[in-house]
């Protein structure tokens, strides 16, 4: 089972169904709608949900606008700046507004 990880405090969103997207760049694990994934908390390695992936979409990352992030159930950004440096802080400095983001929506199993 294909595995992704979050900081801790974006576990409690998860779980509670206010957070139903996840956002990846550089997509590694081919992740496409009809996986399951197994969720995990990044600072202890441990399991905190099953999903599947009901929806993808990808887009440039300059070209995201706020009312994706609302309909995609993500955290919203102040800025496109925000959202950059954001996204700078978890893959580093090979981000850019060019960088190809992988929206995936999902569901608690």
């Amino acid at each position: 089972m294909k595995t992704l990880k979050f900081a801790p405090h974006l576990v409690p969103l998860v779980l509670s169904g206010e957070k139903t997207s996840t956002w990846r760049l550089f997509d590694d694990k081919d992740l496409r709608v009809g996986d399951e994934l197994s969720f995990v908390n990044k600072e202890n390695d441990e399991e905190f949900a099953k999903v599947l992936i009901t929806t993808v979409c990808e887009k440039r990352l300059d070209d995201v606008t706020a009312e994706d992030e609302v309909r995609e159930g993500h955290e919203q950004y102040v800025s496109a700046e925000e959202r950059l440096q954001t996204f700078r802080g978890y893959y580093g400095d090979r981000v850019t507004p060019d960088t190809m983001v992988k929206m995936l929506q999902f569901k608690i199993l």
